[in-house]
């Protein structure tokens, strides 16, 4: 699923290319994407004609702020990815107008299509299917969004914020206590194990039991491993792709997400997985503790 990295490089190249402009009409085929409002017919009359304010990233979230009072949420979820491009509808499907990174396989499940002015198309291919497509009153919106914890990455997200958030989950393993979006907005299963890896934590250890120097070099690999991935615009380990269409970097210093059975880079043991509930851990067993 795409992370904070991810989605914060799609939020700054949509910056780049959509403000300013309108929304023509949008397509799908698959409606229940489409959970606010229900009706796929609704959404698209209310979608109409609204120009795009403002693009913004709260946790895992894309938000365009539209006139007239409305906000469109876009969560990838799972193997969902923006697109922007041109194609032609053809044999029931969107083929790329010319060859290239469009035509690469993870590119090619478009299920959504937004037509904005001056000709241009904003796809989602989603090869699962699970992408949340949602249209609010921006008032509404920002007081559901309230229940989200801090972003890590804002200015002031200090250590001592950090370390008030963790107290609100003494009892939980650090491991999933850092994916809680309730506690901290953004990280998922890849950047907690790069993280805690980074800063020799072992997954499954109570937050009460870290100490004073363990959570401090939590917090400085929380945002160093984040803003790195941020420059090297994300991980494309499954789906991910960027605007165009083209992996992110991250993979290149990805040290132990999916590399079970692999040396580690450090002290050259095996990184072993564990399932923590229904999410997987990366881990150096040696490094770790």
């Amino acid at each position: 699923m795409p992370e904070l990295p991810e989605v914060e490089t799609i939020v700054r190249e949509l910056n780049k290319k959509i403000l300013g402009r309108i929304f023509i009409d949008v397509w799908t085929d698959f409606p229940k994407s489409i959970k606010k409002p229900k009706s796929f017919q609704e959404f698209r009359k209310s979608l109409k004609k609204k120009k795009i304010l403002g693009v913004k990233r709260r946790a895992k979230n894309i938000i365009l702020t539209l006139s007239s009072s409305k906000s469109l949420l876009i969560h990838q979820k799972l193997t969902g990815h923006l697109l922007s491009g041109s194609w032609i509808f053809k044999k029931k499907t969107w083929v790329p107008k010319a060859r290239g990174i469009l035509d690469e396989k993870a590119n090619q499940y478009i299920h959504l299509m937004f037509f904005l002015d001056r000709n241009m198309m904003l796809a989602l291919s989603d090869k699962r299917k699970f992408a949340k497509i949602e249209l609010w009153n921006t008032k509404d919106l920002e007081k559901d969004l309230k229940s989200l914890g801090p972003e890590p990455l804002d200015p002031g997200f200090t250590f001592e914020k950090f370390k008030q958030c963790l107290e609100t989950r003494k009892r939980g393993k650090i491991k999933q206590v850092l994916m809680d979006q309730s506690v901290i907005a953004g990280v998922g299963n890849i950047y907690s194990d790069e993280i805690l890896f980074r800063a020799g934590v072992y997954p499954l250890r109570q937050v009460s039991s870290l100490k004073e120097e363990e959570l401090k070099r939590m917090f400085r690999f929380l945002k160093e491993v984040l803003n790195r991935s941020i420059k090297l615009k994300g991980e494309s380990f499954s789906d991910f792709r960027t605007l165009s269409g083209e992996k992110g970097g991250f993979d290149t210093i990805r040290k132990v997400y999916g590399r079970k059975g692999e040396r580690c880079s450090g002290c050259k043991a095996r990184i072993q997985r564990i399932k923590i509930g229904s999410r997987s851990a990366h881990f150096c067993p040696k490094c770790q503790k």
